[in-house]
């Protein structure tokens, strides 16, 4: 049986002008902590993460979070890093925004909270209403990037957007023209595409923001090896090549010459 750990969110505040207790410890704020536990913890692939169980207890409030030891830990590391730096910029992207909606329920509901795990409990990050644990603006850019994977939806009744499912991200969502969609003459979905889209990206980690991505330009996609085509860019290419001595030309290229 996989070891467990636990991790605890104690929230300190009030409600009105009763001290804040489970009793009215309203269920949107619950609601956004859940959300925030898993970006905490599991900022990678969702799907295959170890179980995630939740408590509420007296004191103010404390939410408790029970998963595997090894996420304990690590997050342990995490709450050390942010302390020791006072910032959350060396954070995965999803872990930095959980922290950073705790940090606006602070500001919003003035709440204090306090962030602790059993493998450290001396260690604790108090994120308070004069906190600041925001991501620096200047570390991410725009970028044009691109990505391939199947199209598995496409709509939307407000915001119209594309579902791409990659290997290497997984499902992004990408925003797009009600137009684009629209004017499409064939069946999108279920094939597969190259995107190329703007968003942003960190200039220092080379990490991707994949909570807003717009769409720039949609590229028909064939991952198959095509002999033919290949066969005719060689012999498109052969031309050129004439009269020079392959080997020689690869030493070259690789920074490798003879002084002999």
């Amino acid at each position: 049986m996989e070891k467990t750990g636990r991790i605890e969110i104690r929230v300190i505040g009030n409600e009105g002008n009763n001290p804040l207790t489970p009793d009215n410890y309203d269920i949107r704020e619950i609601k956004t902590m859940l959300e925030n536990i898993e970006d905490i913890l599991y900022p990678g692939n969702k799907k295959s993460r170890p179980d995630i169980t939740y408590q509420i207890e007296q004191g103010s409030v404390k939410n408790i979070f029970k998963t595997s030891l090894q996420a304990v830990v690590s997050f342990a590391a995490v709450v050390s890093m942010i302390n020791n730096s006072g910032s959350i910029d060396g954070l995965e992207l999803p872990t930095a925004k959980a922290i950073e909606n705790i940090q606006s329920v602070a500001r919003t509901k003035n709440y204090s909270f306090e962030l602790k795990t059993s493998e450290a409990e001396d260690i604790i990050l108090n994120i308070t209403p004069q906190t600041n644990y925001q991501r620096s603006a200047n570390l991410w850019v725009d970028a044009e990037l691109y990505f391939y994977g199947e199209l598995t939806n496409a709509g939307g009744k407000n915001k119209a957007n594309i579902h791409l499912n990659t290997k290497e991200a997984g499902t992004i969502i990408i925003d797009t023209d009600k137009e684009f969609l629209k004017n499409e003459q064939e069946n999108l979905l279920y094939k597969e595409y190259g995107v190329r889209v703007v968003g942003k990206q960190n200039i220092e980690t080379r990490e991707i923001d994949n909570s807003y991505l717009k769409l720039v330009e949609l590229i028909d996609y064939n991952p198959k090896y095509d002999e033919s085509y290949l066969n005719g860019l060689i012999a498109k290419a052969s031309p050129k090549f004439k009269g020079i001595d392959a080997d020689v030309w690869l030493q070259e290229m690789r920074g490798v010459y003879n002084y002999e």
